[in-house]
């Protein structure tokens, strides 16, 4: 059940928010525990089939916490991580593996595939995340109510932001009152996250999905079809992810939780870890703290450090997808970190402008990675790029007036918590945000909405 659906949007979420009010305005104790609930109820509405996974999952990682808080041995977080990784492995990347080792040996090994888990990977981090803060100190005992909240809260469970312990037990505890403003804010937050999805996101999708296609299929992009499905992809999942990220702060808003933001315009980055400070900042923030720092990050000298980013960025992108497509667009990005150590180390720079237009250039070139299924795919878009393409499977009549627009606004335009944060009480926002909302309530009705990209991650 995606948020950007009719049966959410008129059906689970009035009737949520309803029972919600009632809970809190009647049964106050018990809000944590309907939360857990509900998300568990938006989970499986979404896939049934899982929901004993997750539920296990949770319940598995609350008593791990809860034996090492009493006795202390360190191999019972270890052992829980362990289990998790090992079930994210299993449902996400045997396949994968399997496929290496029968390229590698030749082995024939057969290929298994199993149905995957929305969000895994997601609430994977989030068990390792209390885990190892529990052991360093920085998170604090939480019930096992609040600790299904924490991992499966329906705004954010299927694909983030991710949270750390401390920034959500506090509020599960002691909640600020219900506000307007921040009923408005929430609103207005997933409003804005729907329009970049449905009017921005899968606008371009309709554009750019049919030259990949065509390259998947064996085809070779001209020029201009490779430059659609290159700026079009960068443009497109950014709106798209972006926009979830906005439904669900908006959403959590609306039931009176505060979700840290995940994106801070990074197409405005001027350098390569400037854009890794502005784009999906919690998933930064987590390699940053349970990979990058682990490996040795800046402590134990350059070569090290390069090692360590270039390890942890290319995990980064294995923790994407089961691809090797995806470890090289993690790796390409290492290897980028790194020049820009080397960089500063050397006392360079360039003018913020020229800054921009090289991380820029650079993203979006990586993206073509991240984007293909393949690196036959990859190289059919890249030969494109350099003018070695053949054919026009373009429509670039419609598509760069979008993208231009699409483009102004990822890089000129304020970010829509700013936004939100400006025109909150202002009647006439509230009034936009309504017609706003009717329009977009008009073309998911036509089915016109497509899947979150990061859903399949």
């Amino acid at each position: 059940m995606p948020f950007n659906s009719l049966p959410f949007l008129l059906l689970f979420l009035p009737v949520a928010l309803g029972l919600h009010a009632l809970c809190v305005a009647r049964r106050p104790g018990w809000r944590v525990a309907w939360l857990a609930g509900l998300s568990f109820v938006f989970y499986g509405w979404w896939d049934l089939r899982f929901v004993p996974l997750l539920a296990g999952s949770v319940a598995v990682n609350w008593l791990a916490g809860e034996a090492w808080l009493r006795t202390g041995h360190r191999i019972i977080p270890v052992a829980a991580i362990v289990l998790d990784l090992g079930l994210l492995g299993l449902f996400k990347y045997l396949g994968f593996f399997a496929g290496l080792v029968d390229a590698v040996t030749g082995a024939e090994v057969p290929l298994v595939s199993l149905a995957f888990p929305l969000g895994i990977s997601f609430f994977t981090f989030q068990h390792i995340a209390y885990l190892v803060d529990l052991r360093r100190g920085t998170a604090e005992r939480m019930t096992l109510s609040e600790y299904a909240v924490y991992v499966a809260f329906f705004p954010r469970v299927i694909a983030g932001p991710l949270v750390r312990p401390a920034e959500l037990s506090g509020q599960l505890r002691l909640p600020e009152p219900a506000s307007a403003d921040r009923a408005a804010r929430g609103l207005m937050l997933l409003t804005a996250g729907l329009a970049k999805k449905v009017f921005l996101g899968d606008g371009l999708g309709t554009f750019v999905d049919p030259v990949w296609a065509a390259a998947a299929a064996g085809g070779q992009p001209d020029l201009a079809a490779a430059a659609q499905a290159t700026i079009g992809y960068a443009l497109q999942l950014y709106f798209d992810f972006s926009g979830y990220t906005d439904m669900a702060l908006g959403l959590a808003l609306l039931f009176g939780i505060a979700l840290p933001d995940n994106f801070r315009a990074p197409y405005r980055a001027v350098s390569i870890q400037d854009f890794w400070r502005r784009w999906h900042i919690t998933l930064s923030s987590f390699l940053r703290d349970y990979l990058y720092i682990p490996f040795g990050g800046s402590r134990h000298g350059v070569p090290r450090q390069l090692l360590a980013l270039l390890a942890t960025m290319a995990l980064g992108g294995l923790w994407h997808g089961a691809g090797l497509t995806f470890v090289a667009w993690g790796a390409a990005h290492g290897v980028a970190l790194g020049l820009h150590v080397l960089w500063r180390r050397a006392g360079l720079a360039l003018p913020d402008f020229a800054g921009l237009l090289a991380t820029l250039g650079f993203v979006c070139l990586a993206w073509v990675l991240f984007r293909a299924p393949d690196f036959a795919t990859a190289l059919s878009v890249y030969r494109g790029l350099v003018g070695l393409g053949t054919d026009a499977t373009g429509s670039a009549a419609g598509f760069w007036p979008l993208a231009a627009g699409a483009a102004a606004l990822a890089i000129l335009g304020p970010t829509a918590r700013e936004t939100v944060d400006s025109l909150v009480p202002r009647a006439w926002a509230a009034a936009a945000t309504a017609l706003l909302l009717a329009a977009i309530l008009l073309q998911v009705g036509n089915d016109a909405n497509q899947a979150f990209i990061y859903a399949r991650f």
